[in-house]
């Protein structure tokens, strides 16, 4: 695009290979349900068990049941894939299962007969559940079900792998029954964007699964949980499920927490946004001042802040002359005006020319008070990494942290990665993004100047279409973030990027298919999400040089959502 987007990035790929569980069927199955996997749990090492180039050991820590838990690690060409034979039954439906965490980590199964199926999760730092199903032909007597790594990634994990279905003699792991639905749920706490909970433990379970208005926000290991990124002086429904190995119990008893009112200037962020950014500079979009900047944005970045040369730190210097004689003092008072209306006004940092690093703790503080500095002398609300040349998560967490401590709880911080930085959590955008997520308002991941990229179901998409919006989103939306963290990132306009420029309509379809199930191309996200944020584009110059279309077709969508 313009000075948004330094470079072009292409990634594709579809990701397929296995840690290999091979399964024989003999004599008749039970009517009874099994696990039908041996050393499911890894407790008696990698006995029934065989691992590629010697990529598989035990390990007793990370664990997620019992004492011990598989470690694999993919090198050169093998992506660290293991076996076993186990037994089932033809003519039958099984529910495959592992828990996984650590580096790339896939299951699924062939061989079946009739339809082969898999599953995948990106890196992570907690144990994940892989489940899918599938159904054994009328001939059928082995199948191969597998979970494995990825070239060149990290280690993963998996533990307690399970087979379901009818008995095919060879099954010894007995499996777990689902627990009972979580007791005592109560409101612990809030602020202006959170609410914090608490229940009972119950018995048999490993995890619990949080529930906010019906969407599923957060998955925690203990009795405890803080749902962040909320709107200010709003009531949120809460349930909690309880889950192990067997599945997810019912939804506990629901209660209510209103957030606090917002402790900052002006009224709250709305819980749909628009953001926008406003050039400071004229590459042959139409100037604007602030003033002119359209109603429908309710965020306003300002593009962008300079580097100075001390290592972290920034400055803001307004182009009057490049903007037709524009005062500072007439842009601050805009930016107050821009306020009273409602709208929030920030300052971008990155962007094309963009040359701020923040890679120790010296320049994580000198960013910090820098930032600080810029925003008491013009007013701004927050601040937007646009940072495209990536960044190092330890000390940009750091640095916004103590931005937050200075700025206080009516701080807004946005983000605008490329597809690239929010393909795996352990990419360091994605990682930042995590690290903050408490403080974080919003993550406008550019859908432009991309090559093609996976979806949340490990299917490759192309920019320019519905299904590449919500099969990306989705990764965002099932890996941490809150749905109120997450925002669509498109240009105004065929001349505001190199490439990825969507009809406002495919963006309305999109916002639809991730908010409430409708407007769908073929992927179909797991669940609707009906907090999720709004959108974003570069810019409102660009906007203004295409007769405001974008801004006036998508800020009402937005703004209508549920």
């Amino acid at each position: 695009m313009s000075p948004h987007r330094r470079s072009l990035r292409f990634w594709s790929g579809a990701v397929t290979a296995a840690l290999a569980l091979t399964v024989t069927t003999v004599g008749q199955a039970s009517a009874a349900d099994v696990n039908n996997a041996r050393n499911a749990g890894f407790e008696a090492g990698l006995n029934d068990w065989t691992c590629s180039a010697g990529s598989g050991t035990t390990v007793s820590s990370p664990v997620h049941t019992g004492s011990a838990a598989l470690q694999a690690t993919p090198a050169g060409q093998d992506n660290a894939r293991c076996a076993q034979t186990v037994r089932v039954k033809p003519d039958s439906t099984y529910t495959l299962g592992a828990w996984v965490r650590g580096g790339y980590a896939y299951l699924g199964v062939t061989g079946t007969g009739t339809t082969d199926v898999s599953t995948w999760t990106p890196d992570s730092s907690s144990w994940k559940q892989l489940s899918t199903t599938f159904t054994t032909g009328s001939s059928t007597t082995s199948v191969t079900v597998y979970t494995h790594g990825w070239y060149g990634q990290a280690a993963y994990y998996a533990d307690d792998v399970s087979v379901f279905g009818p008995d095919g003699g060879g099954g010894t792991d007995p499996g777990p029954t689902i627990p009972s639905a979580p007791g005592g749920l109560n409101v612990s706490g809030t602020t202006s964007s959170s609410v914090s909970l608490a229940w009972n433990a119950v018995s048999g379970a490993t995890g619990y699964t949080v529930y906010r208005d019906g969407t599923k926000v957060t998955a925690v290991s203990g009795t405890s949980a803080t749902v962040t990124g909320l709107a200010a002086s709003t009531s949120y429904s809460f349930r909690v499920t309880a889950t192990n190995g067997a599945g997810e119990s019912p939804k506990s008893a629901a209660v209510t927490g209103t957030t606090n009112k917002p402790n900052g200037p002006g009224p709250a962020l709305p819980r749909h946004a628009v953001t926008g950014y406003w050039q400071n500079f004229d590459n042959g979009a139409t100037v604007q001042r602030l003033a002119d900047v359209q109603a429908q944005y309710d965020i306003i970045a300002v593009a962008f802040a300079d580097a100075t040369s001390t290592p972290g730190a920034v400055t803001f210097n307004l182009d009057s002359a490049g903007l037709g004689g524009y005062t500072v003092d007439q842009f601050k008072a805009d930016i107050r005006a821009k306020q009273a209306a409602g709208k929030k006004v920030i300052v971008s940092v990155g962007g094309e020319r963009g040359t701020v690093a923040v890679n120790d703790a010296a320049s994580a503080a000198n960013f910090a008070n820098s930032v600080y500095s810029v925003m008491q002398t013009y007013g701004f609300d927050g601040v937007d990494i646009d940072l495209e040349n990536g960044l190092n998560a330890t000390y940009m967490t750091q640095a916004l942290r103590s931005l937050s401590a200075k700025a206080g709880s009516s701080l807004i911080i946005t983000m605008a990665p490329q597809t690239i930085d929010m393909q795996s959590t352990s990419n360091s955008y994605f990682q930042t993004a995590l690290n903050i997520k408490d403080i974080l308002t919003v993550v406008n991941m550019q859908y432009y100047n991309s090559g093609s990229m996976l979806g949340c179901d490990g299917k490759v998409y192309s920019q320019g279409s519905v299904d590449f919006l919500t099969a990306l989103a989705c990764i965002q939306l099932e890996n941490g973030l809150a749905p109120s963290q997450v925002g669509l990132g498109l240009p105004a306009s065929t001349r505001g990027a190199g490439s990825g420029y969507v009809s406002p309509t495919v963006v309305n379809n999109a916002l639809d298919c991730l908010a409430k199930g409708t407007g769908c191309g073929s992927f179909k996200p797991p669940r609707t999400y009906p907090g999720l944020r709004g959108a974003m584009t570069w810019s409102t110059n660009w906007d203004a040089t295409a007769g405001n279309a974008w801004s006036n077709a998508v800020g009402p969508h937005v703004h209508g959502l549920p």
